[in-house]
Order: C-alpha cells, then structure tokens, then sequence
C-alpha cells in the first residue's frame, strides 16, 4: 500500500514525498480513511508507529478542502500534555501543510506568551496546545475555540496519568458541540473508554502496535549491584564501551541531577531534563544529545515521554520504575526502525520487587550478570523504599508538577502491553498545569 491509495491531496502528497515516506504504516493506513470520511476516531497507538501522521495528514486534508482565508479561525485544536510533544507535533503540521494554504502556531507554558499571543491574533487555522497554557490565553481573551471543527487528543492515557481531566473537560466546553473528534491513546484502559465515551460520537476503533516488540528488538540484561556501587557502575560501562549516545533513567529529579554531576566529573558530558529544568534548558540539552556533544541524557519518566530520537543505541535503567509498565515506555525508546538496541539495568536489593513484577509483565526472565567489583550487597533489604523517601518521585503526577505556566516534562509513549498496573498510591492531582 503506498499514500497514493489513502485518498490525500497531491499538496499533501508532496510534502510526504519531500519527507521520504512512501508507504503509510499501519496506524496511518487504518486511522486516515475514516477520519477523510469525517467520522471520530479511537486510536491505539504509541510513539514511534507514525500516528502524529497519522491524524495530522487527514485533518490538513479536510481543512484546505474548505478554506477560510480572510478571517481565520481556529478550525482545529491539538490538545498534547506536554510542551516538547506539543513542539514536535507543531514541526509535522508545519512539515505537512508545506504546500497548503493553511496557518498554525504552538502555544505551551514555560516560555513568554507575547510571541504566541502575536501568532494567534493574525490568525490561524490549526492551534497545537497544552492544557495550562490554552486555558490561560483563553481566559485573557487572546483565543475562541468557537469554531473548531477538529479536536483531537493526542496521547490521551499520559494526560489522565498527569491529572489533566478537568481541563480537558473545560477545553471541550469551549467548542462547538458538532464536530470531528479524534483521540489517540497508547492503551484502551477502563479510563480512556470512559472518557472516550464523554467525547467521541460512534467512534471506529482502530488498534496498531509498533512493528517490533520489547522482546525481540532489544537486548535486555540486568547488572546486580550494590546499591553504593550503582554510579560507579554505569561510569565503568559507558566508559569502557565507548558509548556515544546514551539515555539514562532515574526515578527523581535530584537523582537525576546528582548522577549527572557525576558523569561530568568523571570526564562524560552529560545533561539533566526532568520538570525543574527550564524549558531552554531542556531543549538546549536534546540538541545536544541529538547532535553528539552530549553523550548522556539523564531523564526521570515522564521528561522522557514522546523524546523524538531515532535510532537510540543504549538505554540504562539507573533506577528501575516502580510503576512496571514505565519500564516498557523506557526500553522503547531504542531499538527502533529495525535497528538493535541495548536496554540494560542497574538493580540493587531494594528494587528487587519492581524487578519481579516487570518480568511478570513483559513475560520474560531476564538475563543477569554480575560484574567483580561491583557485586551486590548480600546483607542489603530487598525491601523497597517508602515513596516519600525519594522526594515524591513515586507520584509521578505531584513530583512533576509545577506552576500553571510551567509544563511537566516530556511526552510519549511506546508500549506494546495494554495492561495497566493499578496505582493505589498515585492520586491524581486534577490542579495540574502547565
């Protein structure tokens, strides 16, 4: 199957063409026709199966099919959690509509609103937001959602996770009551069904998996180690592998940063991103991971949801999760496009619970090396810490969140086990901004 099939413009054909895509993958190929047919959308799908594509080439579709050039509107509403998510969808608008007489602008807390105060008041017919940031402008009186004809929801399951119902609820009480839904979630949990059923009329369900699996796109293997020998490990690791790019995870935010200062001293260039970071700062430190002059990106969870980076090569647990399914999300991030990666975690006494519910989880024993010098140690509690000891980083909604303007961090997802682990610790904090 080519797009040529898919019924899209020749202006957007181009713009496909100009990017080097041919053929659609399967979330493109099953979500496009019934949302160019004007019907809602339910679509299961995570970060790196092409589902931005997915519902931005049909959405510039249907808009350039009725233009409003002198008076513009706000046609269609891209609602993200996240500020970089929010970014890299803008990009693909922008990338797609190259060739179509079609607006947009981005508008995401953490930065100045003036210059995308100014983007809306020329006019514009497609708006990518997040939450906090639309809710504030609109408020001010700088934005009418009116006469939006499209709304979708990207990643719909990270933006409950992140405590967004209640304004996404307020968001949709701003629109026409007729028009175009589309909501894009990793899983159809027992929540995203039910909040599909408030938002979406006689939605067609279309599911799509990455094509490969955790299993066997990944090699996966864990380092038993003393909890003390943890940052010396990883250094040894790194150093000895000559590895030039690599993402490392941590639970909190200040384990983050202390691994960091680590890295730097023992001469690896390294930066931190996670929801204290200003949103320069966090860009500042993709670029350079992305480009070569940072080696080690040091992320907690949810900084690291929807990071575009292609081809990642090595991702290193610091810290295992403690919310199961994060650990597919975090291994996802590499092996991808059929190349090989290399998923491996450092697991102390303490998380050898987490450990064990992953394995049930993703089906698999995994592999375990001990390296002299850096054994485990015997005499430690297998016991994991209380969660208020890692300075809130088990809630993942209250550790990220900041002020109304300030936006948590990073979005994305890629897992292929629709089971949720239940979070009888997590409450959702519904005064979540960002």
């Amino acid at each position: 199957m080519s797009f040529n099939t898919l019924g899209l413009s020749q202006a957007l054909l181009k713009a496909i063409s100009k990017k080097g895509y041919t053929t659609p993958t399967p979330i493109q190929y099953k979500a496009i026709p019934p949302i160019l047919e004007g019907k809602d959308v339910l679509a299961s799908a995570q970060t790196g199966t092409g589902k931005t594509a997915g519902f931005t080439l049909p959405m510039l579709h249907l808009l350039s099919e009725n233009p409003k050039e002198k008076y513009r509107p706000i046609r269609a509403l891209i609602l993200t959690p996240t500020r970089e998510l929010a970014a890299q969808v803008y990009a693909n608008v922008k990338e797609y509509s190259e060739f179509l007489n079609l607006r947009s602008a981005v508008i995401f807390g953490g930065v100045n609103q003036k210059p995308q105060a100014a983007s809306l008041r020329q006019g514009i017919d497609v708006l990518v937001a997040t939450p906090g940031r639309l809710l504030d402008l609109q408020n001010q009186g700088l934005l009418s959602l009116k006469r939006v004809e499209i709304f979708v929801l990207d990643e719909a399951d990270r933006m409950l996770d992140m405590g967004f119902l209640r304004d996404i609820e307020r968001v949709i009480k701003m629109m026409p009551e007729k028009r175009q839904n589309l909501m894009f979630s990793a899983t159809f949990s027992k929540d995203i069904k039910k909040l599909a059923h408030g938002i979406l009329n006689h939605p067609v369900q279309v599911e799509a998996t990455p094509e490969n699996t955790t299993v066997d796109a990944i090699s996966q293997k864990v380092y038993r180690v003393a909890k003390g020998l943890k940052t010396n490990l990883i250094i040894k690791l790194i150093s000895d592998g000559n590895w030039k790019q690599v993402l490392v995870f941590n639970r909190t935010k200040h384990g983050a940063n202390k691994l960091c200062k680590k890295m730097v001293s023992a001469g690896i260039t390294a930066a931190a991103i996670h929801g204290n970071k200003s949103q320069g700062a966090r860009t500042k430190a993709l670029s350079g991971f992305k480009n070569g002059s940072v080696r080690v990106l040091v992320a907690t969870d949810i900084a690291a949801r929807g990071l575009d980076i292609p081809l990642l090569p090595h991702v290193i647990n610091f810290e295992l999760p403690n919310i199961s399914e994060d650990y597919v999300h975090r291994i996802g991030r590499t092996g991808r496009a059929g190349a090989s990666g290399e998923a491996l975690s450092l697991v102390s006494a303490d998380e050898t619970t987490y450990l064990r519910d992953i394995e049930k989880l993703i089906e698999m024993k995994l592999p375990v090396e001990i390296i002299e010098g850096f054994e485990p140690d015997p005499n430690a509690s297998t016991q994991p810490e209380k969660r208020q000891q890692r300075g809130g980083g088990g809630n993942r909604s209250r550790n990220n969140s900041n002020s109304r303007n300030s936006n948590s961090n990073s979005g994305g997802q890629k897992s292929n086990n629709s089971r949720r682990p239940k979070r009888s610790n997590d409450k959702r904090n519904h005064d979540r901004r960002n």
